[in-house]
């Protein structure tokens, strides 16, 4: 299989800097899954966008996402057979958060993810499959049929359209202030030329997380100094940073979720998707004992692999889960996954006890075939495994998305201290604090990007026609 993270997003040519203009109607920083939706819709609702990418390439950190994209009573979950309720969609959410969500955001987040996955459709992005992640409890997980990894399809699909539209997109373009207070008027770029000024009625800061800042990681969670990061570098918390100058509100800064299956035995961190364990791939420990539900929310599931005293854990699968998990093919490409013939042989090829290991599957097949686990309570991603090879991934947990950011109301207007808005600055994606409580569900940070992507856009042309 070729490295899907080195596609279009790898390809796509950039605008020559020397195009960059000096007004645009409106200004997206960062060319993410939310930059990237907002600067398209923005152009078909009549705008002309500019996107200001500071990385050499495109994509952010959503080129890295694996997984899929949550929604609700969506036409696909119909043709499925999957009984779904925006309801459902959110009490989960908020309970996966531990009640600290954002009530207005996740309103506006749940009763808009059928319309997202319907613009992507027409965008040619179609999201036709669906799996599973922690803290859900039906399939509501969109992704390719190919089962490909969400993120490098998403990207090189939105690219497909920024081309078409010819959306100007600059990369080594670093916005280094946001001009304005009550008001914005614009931005400063820094390039390769030198330092310009742009000018725009409207910004929609799109630049992502900081999970790859070390200082505001040991800011707002020291004790979080020792964990590598799946971030790519670019996720310093520029947009954040900047919003605060000109008076943004932030909020959750402290909120930072650790992934828990991430592998770090390699040069490259590389995080396994939850797709994985969706499918089916169960956990065990050194010893080849499972101990813990597999389709948790991420900070418990995180929190047992911490219990077992820094050897990390071991993700346990068949050849059913690589065939419905394509993601696996990748991180065998790049040296990842060990493999077996059957348990005994994977077992020592892995460092783990071969007769706990065959006792922890043969009780986990009983268990599916039974559809109780007795163990550890587990309902969904339920399937034997009983098709060799076997394979195994080590992994331990590691720093994967900050919940916190700029304040905005659910019109991504970001707000200052008082409530009140700043006029013509809007956000959306992992720059933003709030929507996800304490801990995000796995899928949820996809769907924010084009939701809140396709909002601030739409709410760009409003300002525009109310002036």
């Amino acid at each position: 299989m070729k490295d899907w993270k080195k596609g279009m997003s790898q390809r796509f040519e950039p605008n020559d800097l020397a195009e960059l203009k000096d007004m645009y109607d409106v200004i997206v920083i960062g060319s993410g899954g939310a930059g990237l939706t907002s600067a398209i819709q923005a152009s078909e609702l009549g705008l002309k966008p500019v996107i200001l990418e500071k990385m050499s390439t495109v994509g952010g950190d959503t080129k890295r996402a694996s997984s899929g994209m949550n929604a609700a009573e969506t036409f696909v979950q119909t043709e499925h057979g999957i009984e779904d309720s925006v309801g459902k969609f959110y009490y989960e959410t908020l309970r996966g958060g531990h009640g600290q969500n954002d009530p207005e955001l996740l309103k506006y987040f749940t009763e808009h993810s059928s319309r997202a996955i319907e613009w992507l459709y027409k965008e040619g992005v179609q999201l036709d499959d669906l799996t599973i992640t922690g803290g859900m409890s039906v399939p509501r997980t969109h992704r390719p049929h190919t089962t490909e990894p969400i993120g490098a399809y998403l990207v090189n699909g939105l690219l497909e359209q920024v081309r078409a539209k010819q959306i100007p997109l600059f990369c080594g373009a670093k916005v280094t202030a946001i001009n304005g207070q009550d008001k914005v008027s614009g931005v400063q770029v820094q390039t390769a030329n030198g330092n310009q000024a742009i000018q725009s009625k409207a910004v929609i800061i799109a630049t992502g997380g900081f999970g790859a800042n070390k200082a505001l990681l040991a800011q707002y969670r020291p004790d979080l100094s020792k964990y590598k990061t799946t971030n790519q570098p670019g996720n310093t918390g520029d947009g954040i940073l900047m919003a605060e100058d000109i008076g943004a509100q932030v909020v959750d800064m402290d909120q930072i979720q650790v992934h828990p299956t991430v592998q770090q035995d390699t040069d490259h961190v590389y995080l396994i998707g939850e797709t994985v364990r969706g499918e089916g791939a169960i956990l065990v420990d050194q010893d080849g004992k499972r101990f813990v539900n597999e389709m948790e929310t991420r900070d418990k599931v995180t929190n047992a692999i911490n219990k077992l005293g820094g050897t990390g854990a071991y993700l346990i699968f068949d050849q059913s889960v690589r065939d419905r998990a394509k993601a696996i093919d990748f991180y065998n490409s790049v040296g990842l996954v060990k493999s077996g013939s059957d348990l005994g042989e994977l077992a020592e090829k892995s460092g783990i006890d071969g007769e706990m290991l065959n006792q922890a599957v043969d009780k986990w097949n009983r268990s599916v075939s039974d559809r109780l686990d007795m163990a550890f309570g587990r309902k969904t991603g339920l399937h034997v495994l009983d098709k060799p090879p076997y394979y195994s991934i080590h992994i331990s947990p590691a720093v994967h998305y900050t919940m916190g950011g700029v304040k905005t109301n659910d019109q991504t207007q970001v707000l200052k201290s008082g409530g009140e808005p700043i006029q013509g600055l809007y956000a959306a994606g992992e720059v933003v604090g709030g929507l996800h409580g304490s801990n995000r569900i796995g899928g949820n940070s996809i769907a924010e990007t084009v939701i809140f992507g396709l909002r601030a856009a739409q709410q760009v042309r409003d300002y525009f026609f109310d002036m």
